[in-house]
């Protein structure tokens, strides 16, 4: 294949496998956060406390990180078309089944039942791109995926709040609506991924048989170039210390993305005294902001080559943030301010940092390491709403809770620094001479195996 086509099969790809991953996640986010709008009326009919909805809010991801390792261990081995679909029909359906919770106990039932669902989503589509994404493009991918937690976040905070004005509509809560209308989507998509999803590049019928040789064999070097001994071996990645440091940062990070998620709402309702679609305005301006964030930092990474300090000075700008918001809670330009360098600093994390696992793992290690990165990591998803539930109550304030997040965010920078990662990414893809054969290309079997349907 011409080497100056190959760019073009990387944007077809993206083309392809980008939009339905972004449109799957932004649904996964809408389902996990959207008890942040119904919160207020759940409190209300529920009789739950300010530490009750932090507490079952967080349990979300109790569930969620016991089951991320065997799930993306099973995608592995049975393909990402299949374990997909199953995924985000089960989610879905749990999501929907919200709309029976009755009192504190069944609420935390609910949560809990909904994280084992969604478990194995991130992960799983994280390592499913590492199959198609070269190296050297992956955070500017990864951060086009990603958007879709703050588009989440735009998009569902109108939604929700319009949902919640059904209130009454045949015999209803609003809060009942809203799980019902948001949870069917992921059914829906659920059953499109078995059209939509394509598990290897070696099947990928929508390339030209040059293109699909050239992606298949680019993909298969970088597997084989990786460094050290980790990427075959399943057991010594889940006993690597830089995997367990990066599950660390991953924690400390998700304590602060869901110790603000799923209490922003709130905090922007009660400091403003907006409600409705002005409230919704306000609560997505710092959303928009994250996803010009995304992207522009997402590209200067790939661009140099470098990642760790990418992500500790996006940590620095998401505390300095905080900040401001704590600092200024009473001049609500300057609490959006605050909240929208939070959000630029903290989402333009994500994109960068999930590219540095497949830095020094391949394989089934890849598989367990991107899990239990993301599922220990996730836990901290369970103590932010929580540590912010405690505190305001304690203190009837946001504040204090809002400076722990900010004291978590620069931790986290200090680990990342602390980060020993393999050289720059370079970024020349892996080029094949022009025109004849290609070698060391093999055509996989006439009749493949069950890994690889």
């Amino acid at each position: 294949m011409n080497p100056r086509h190959e760019p073009l099969v990387v944007k077809r790809v993206t083309r392809r496998l980008i939009p339905f991953a972004f449109l799957c996640y932004v649904v996964a986010y809408i389902d996990r956060v959207n008890i942040g709008f119904a919160g207020t009326a759940l409190q209300r009919d529920l009789g739950l406390s300010d530490a009750a909805y932090g507490v079952g809010a967080g349990l979300f991801f109790l569930g969620y990180c016991l089951f991320e390792i065997p799930s993306n261990l099973i995608l592995e081995r049975v393909g990402a078309r299949r374990w997909m679909a199953r995924i985000m029909v089960l989610w879905g359906l749990v999501s929907m089944g919200t709309m029976f919770v009755t009192d504190t106990t069944t609420f935390y039932v609910a949560r809990v039942l909904l994280g084992i669902a969604e478990a194995g989503f991130f992960p799983g589509m994280v390592l499913y791109l590492t199959y198609w994404i070269p190296a050297a493009e992956r955070a500017r991918t990864g951060a086009l995926f990603m958007m879709a937690a703050p588009i989440a976040m735009i998009v569902g905070a109108p939604a929700s709040e319009a949902l919640l004005k059904l209130d009454g509509l045949a015999g209803l809560r609003g809060w009942q609506w809203l799980f019902v209308v948001e949870g069917l989507p992921a059914v829906i998509l659920g059953v499109a991924a078995l059209w939509v999803l394509t598990d290897r590049p070696e099947q990928a019928t929508w390339l030209s048989e040059p293109e699909r040789a050239w992606l298949a064999d680019t993909m298969r070097r970088e597997r084989a170039d990786l460094p050290g001994s980790h990427q075959g071996s399943l057991l010594r990645s889940l006993a690597s210390g830089k995997v367990w440091l990066l599950a660390a940062i991953y924690f400390l990070n998700a304590l602060v993305t869901y110790g603000i998620f799923l209490w922003l709402p709130r905090i922007m309702r009660e400091s403003s005294g907006l409600d409705g679609f002005a409230l919704s305005a306000i609560t997505a301006v710092p959303f928009a902001a994250a996803l010009v964030g995304m992207v522009v930092i997402g590209r200067h990474s790939d661009r140099t080559g470098e990642r760790k300090w990418h992500v500790a000075a996006c940590a620095f700008t998401a505390a300095a943030g905080l900040l401001v918001a704590v600092t200024f809670q009473s001049s609500l330009p300057l609490l959006v301010l605050g909240f929208t360098l939070s959000q630029l600093g903290q989402r333009s994390i994500l994109s960068v940092f999930w590219a540095i696992p497949p830095m020094f793992l391949g394989g089934a290690a890849a598989a367990a390491g991107i899990a239990l990165i993301n599922s220990i990591g996730n836990l901290g998803g369970a103590v932010g709403p929580s540590v912010m539930g405690w505190l305001r109550e304690d203190t009837s304030s946001y504040s204090a809770g809002l400076l722990v997040l900010a004291g978590v965010l620069v931790l986290e920078a200090m680990l990342v620094i602390s980060l020993r990662l393999p050289g720059r990414v370079n970024r020349a893809p892996v080029s094949l001479p022009a025109g004849g054969p290609i070698p060391t290309y093999q055509l996989p079997p006439s009749k493949p195996s069950s890994a690889d349907r």
